[in-house]
C-alpha cells in the first residue's frame, strides 16, 4: 500500500498547526514496558515496542476515512470531460491502515531523530490531519488559488529548513585531526588559571546621617545648598584619592605574599563596605572569563601579582595561584562545536549573501525600524527557522 501522500498532507498542514499551538494534542505518556519496572531511584527506561513489531504490521487504523485511490491517466482525462459527480458514499467499513514502515517514514520526514514522544504526538495528530484533509478535498479546497499559493510558501519553507539541516550536517563533519590542529595552534585558549582577586571600591560609602537630623531636614538657601554640594564633592574626591593610595599600598602587601582575604577585608573597611567574608579566590578562569581590560593577568606566571587595574567601578589586583593547560580530551567537544559553528556561519553566509532584495517603496512604503510598537509580526509558520542540529 502506497502512503507517500500522507507525508505531503501532514507537512502542508504543519504551518497551520504551528500558528495554533493550542490545537496540538498534548503528548500521551508512552505505555509501560512489559519488562519489570526499574527501581524508583533509577531513571525510567524508554519502551521499545517498535523493535518487536514487524515492518508490515498495521500500527494505526483510522476508521471512517477511506484510503486514497491513485487515479490513472485515462481516468483523469475521462473525468475532466464530464461534469463532476456528487461524492460517493463512504462504505460502512471504510478505514485507512498505516503500517509501521509507513508510519516511521512519515515520522523520519519530520525529524531525523524519531523519539517515543514524537511517535506519540504524531499518533495523536495524524488521524485528524488525514480526516480533515480528505474532507477538505471532498469540498474542492485543494483546487482553490489560496491553497495553491499557501502550498508554494510551505514548500519554500520546507526546502529552506532542509537546506539549513544539510548545512549543519556538513558543518559537523570535522575530522579529529582538524580538532587536534586547532588545539595545537591555539594553546592559550585552553589555559586555565586559579586566581586570587582583590577589589578596592573607587569611592567610599557615604555614612548614614544622624537620626535627629534626618527627621528635620534643614532648609538651605541657594548659596548654602551650593556650599553643601561643593563640600560633598570635595569629600568624595578626597575619599577617592585615599582609596587610590590604598590600592597601591595593598598591591605592595600582596606582592609580599600577604593573605588576600585579609587584604580584602582591609579594603572594604577603608571604603565603608559591610561584607563579612569577601570571596577572593577564582578557582577556574579561562581567558574569556575576565573583561578585556584585565587580560594582562593571563601573561603572569604562577605566584606573580598584577599591577593595579582601574576602571569606573574601582581597582583590581590579581595574583596567579596556579596555571595549567587543559588536555585535548577535556576540550575536544568544545573545539568541535566551535569549528562547527564557524563552518555553519561560513556556509550559510554563502547563501544569505547570494541575493539582494530591492523592494518598490511606492508599494511597500519607506523602510521602518525593526519591531515598531504598532507593527504586525510575521506569522509563525513563515518565520525562518534553523533546522535542529
Amino acid at each position: 500500500m502506497r502512503k507517500s501522500w500522507l507525508l505531503c498532507v501532514l507537512l502542508s498542514t504543519l504551518a497551520w498547526g504551528q500558528a495554533q499551538p493550542g490545537t496540538t494534542p498534548a503528548p500521551t505518556p508512552a505505555p509501560p514496558s512489559p519488562a519489570q519496572a526499574p527501581a524508583p531511584s533509577a531513571p525510567p527506561k524508554a519502551p521499545e515496542p517498535a523493535a518487536e513489531v514487524p515492518l508490515n504490521a498495521v500500527v494505526l487504523t483510522i476508521k471512517g476515512v477511506c484510503p486514497a485511490t491513485p487515479k490513472t491517466a485515462a481516468a483523469s482525462k475521462a473525468g475532466a470531460a464530464k461534469t463532476p459527480a456528487a461524492p460517493a458514499k463512504k462504505p460502512a467499513d471504510c478505514k485507512t491502515e498505516i503500517t509501521r514502515a509507513e508510519f516511521e517514514k512519515i515520522a523520519s520526514g519530520l525529524s531525523p531523530n524519531v523519539t517515543p514522544q514524537l511517535k506519540r504526538q504524531l499518533e495523536g495528530a495524524l488521524p485528524r490531519f488525514i480526516a480533515m484533509s480528505e474532507a477538505a478535498k471532498a469540498k474542492g479546497l485543494d483546487k482553490t488559488p489560496q491553497y495553491k499559493e499557501k502550498l508554494k510558501i510551505a514548500q519554500m519553507q520546507i526546502l529552506t529548513q532542509e537546506l539549513q539541516r544539510t548545512v549543519q550536517e556538513d558543518a559537523d563533519k570535522i575530522p579529529p585531526e582538524k580538532v587536534a590542529a586547532y588545539y595545537k595552534e591555539n594553546p592559550e585558549a585552553y589555559e586555565q588559571y586559579s586566581l586570587d582577586r582583590l577589589f578596592i571600591p573607587r569611592y567610599k560609602q557615604a555614612e548614614a546621617e544622624d537620626k535627629d537630623e534626618a527627621k528635620e531636614p534643614e532648609k538651605l538657601t541657594e548659596e548654602q545648598q551650593k556650599a553643601k554640594e561643593a563640600a560633598e564633592k570635595a569629600k568624595q574626591e578626597q575619599g577617592e584619592q585615599e582609596l587610590n593610595k590604598l590600592a597601591d599600598s595593598l598591591r605592595e602587601r600582596a606582592a609580599k605574599s600577604e593573605d588576600f582575604a585579609t587584604l580584602q577585608k582591609d579594603a572594604f573597611e577603608a571604603a565603608g563596605t559591610k561584607v563579612d567574608n569577601p570571596t577572593v579566590n577564582l578557582p577556574k578562569v579561562r581567558r574569556t572569563g575576565l573583561p578585556p581590560a584585565h587580560a594582562a593577568v593571563f601573561d603572569l606566571k604562577a605566584g606573580e601579582v598584577s599591577a593595579v587595574i582601574s576602571d569606573n567601578g574601582g581597582h583590581y589586583i590579581y595574583k596567579v595561584a596556579s596555571k595549567e593547560v587543559l588536555p585535548l580530551d577535556q576540550v575536544k567537544d568544545e573545539i568541535h562545536n566551535k569549528l562547527k559553528s564557524d563552518n555553519t556561519k561560513l556556509m550559510m553566509d554563502k547563501y544569505t549573501n547570494s541575493f539582494q532584495a530591492v523592494p518598490n517603496e511606492a508599494y511597500f512604503g519607506p523602510p521602518v525600524a525593526a519591531g515598531p510598537p504598532g507593527g504586525r509580526p510575521m506569522p509563525p509558520h513563515m518565520r525562518p527557522q534553523m533546522a535542529p542540529a
